[in-house]
């Protein structure tokens, strides 16, 4: 079963967060959605969510993938993090798989992890993003990077995370029982 540490902090875009995790564990993924701090965790358009787990309650070592949701704010404070810069550093270098969605790639690029990388994000970031190789297309696959453009790519970045984990026929399964669009 893959482990996944859900990253959330204030301004985080909601509908990314919840679709995420909710497809995650539909496919049976042991998922952790994880706050900066100890209080809940107010998103975007004001939703308020309660993270499993605080930062300092888990070691980002023994996940399998980290995946970030984006919304501006949100990962405006991921990348004012140092501890969320180190991880992902620290997951790069052991070749683990690193999700990112909407504005949330912008935080691979803080991190020094995109250079040369293949990527899609929110048209609104795209400049920001440095030298990678930047992709109109709603989800890209690019080594252990995988990323999508934003709130109406979530459910087609939730499956491709569980196509690249569990296979096609597990992606399939839940696209037809979520009455999702074929992934």
């Amino acid at each position: 079963m893959p482990r996944a540490m859900v990253l959330l902090a204030d301004g985080v875009e909601e509908m990314e967060a919840v679709i995420i995790i909710d497809v995650l564990r539909r496919a049976e993924w042991d998922v952790v959605s994880v706050g900066l701090k100890s209080d809940p965790v107010t998103a975007s358009r004001g939703v308020v969510l309660v993270p499993d787990k605080v930062w300092n309650e888990v070691d980002a070592d023994t996940f399998d993938w980290l995946i970030l949701p984006g919304g501006l704010p949100g990962t405006q404070r991921l990348i004012a993090d140092q501890r969320v810069l180190q991880a992902l550093q620290t997951h790069a270098r052991a070749k683990k798989k690193i999700g990112a969605i909407c504005a949330a790639p912008t935080v691979l690029h803080a991190a020094g992890l995109l250079r040369g990388q293949a990527i899609t994000s929110h048209p609104s970031v795209a400049e920001r993003l440095g030298d990678t190789r930047r992709s109109p297309d709603r989800v890209v696959i690019d080594g252990n990077f995988i990323t999508s453009q934003g709130p109406g790519t979530t459910f087609e970045f939730a499956l491709t995370l569980v196509k690249t984990e569990n296979g096609p026929d597990k992606a399939s399964e839940l696209a037809k029982s979520m009455i999702c669009a074929k992934s």
